[in-house]
């Protein structure tokens, strides 16, 4: 795997992986400008990424009728430098599709397998000393949700 970070100006990079760029950029106390994002709130969306792809695989293979799952990160960090993550909380919030239902345990090992075992962030992360904690709702499909096109 590689990527290419380089600097643009001030405390403000990109972030290069194949053909994508991603926009990095310092907090404003340092100069940024919020063009992009910090980069531990870059660790914390790869955390999250990680984990729900291997959670929305899982389901998948359960025959689960998924229709969205989104996952809300908060962090605490250290108080001194280096500031590093001391605990994570990952909050998953899923949804099935119209008129089916959502199994509660098979999501919670899905979660619980990827998180303990399968993604690569969180036992890096473990690893290092960070406590990461997970929690999850069953929330009904709302007109106005829909999956990005991204």
């Amino acid at each position: 795997m590689e990527v290419k970070v380089t600097w643009q100006e001030g405390v403000y990079f990109h972030g290069q992986a194949g053909k994508h760029t991603l926009a990095i950029e310092g907090p404003p106390e340092s100069g940024g400008k919020n063009r992009g994002v910090r980069p531990m709130e870059s660790v914390l969306i790869g955390l999250a990424s990680c984990s729900a792809y291997d959670v929305v695989s899982i389901l998948a293979k359960s025959r689960q009728p998924l229709a969205k799952c989104e996952v809300d990160v908060t962090a605490q960090r250290a108080d001194s430098v280096p500031k590093v993550f001391t605990k994570i909380q990952l909050h998953f919030r899923f949804a099935a599709n119209e008129g089916a239902k959502l199994d509660d345990e098979v999501i919670a090992r899905a979660i619980d397998l990827s998180v303990n075992k399968y993604c690569s962030v969180s036992q890096m992360l473990t690893a290092g000393g960070v406590q990461i904690e997970h929690s999850h709702t069953l929330e009904e499909l709302s007109a106005n949700s829909n999956k990005s096109n991204d």
